[in-house]
């Protein structure tokens, strides 16, 4: 069977991997620390001490479930307009990302962020009708997409403790 791999962040990874292993099509999550500079582990990441991104790996059938629907679960569940994090997880290691593993991939993954970096932003109804995006329009109105589309440069699993956290802890409290 053929499958890809794509990697989110965005908040807690606990809670990223909760919401993606039970999508259909989506054949494995892990949890892991992305792009980061030097080894790291939960600790390190989560004070800042090693820069990396704390989010989840998704091997999925792109038969059954494609890159675009995974992004739109991803960002029904993380606010884009949001910078460094959600909720209670806070800080740019929480910062909301694609990375992707395939070049191919690059121009679905940006065509995707334009229109989410479009739809926060302000209509206004002139006397011709709608127009996005108006220059003229209040620019306070405006929302910034705040989302990281990156290639993935490196994926670090996270300990054992931190894969399937919720299923492991059904007593943990979620961070957003």
């Amino acid at each position: 069977m053929y499958t890809k791999k794509i990697y989110f962040s965005g908040g807690d990874f606990h809670e990223l991997q909760e919401v993606f292993q039970g999508l259909p099509g989506v054949l494995e999550t892990r949890t892991g620390y992305i792009n980061g500079d030097d080894e790291a582990d939960f600790a390190s990441v989560a004070s800042g001490k090693v820069r990396a991104y704390m989010g989840i790996e998704v091997v999925f059938n792109p038969k059954k479930i494609d890159l675009s629907q995974l992004m739109d679960v991803l960002f029904a569940v993380v606010n884009p307009y949001v910078p460094d994090g959600q909720g209670k997880a806070r800080g740019e290691q929480y910062r909301a990302g694609v990375f992707y593993p395939a070049g191919e991939d690059e121009p679905q993954v940006q065509l995707h962020l334009n229109f989410i970096a479009n739809r926060g932003k302000p209509a206004a109804v002139t006397g011709q009708g709608l127009t996005l995006n108006d220059p003229n329009s209040n620019p306070k109105l405006a929302r910034h997409c705040y989302v990281l589309a990156l290639p993935l440069r490196s994926f670090q699993r996270a300990e054992a403790e931190h894969q399937e956290y919720f299923a492991k802890h059904p007593e943990a409290e979620r961070r957003s």
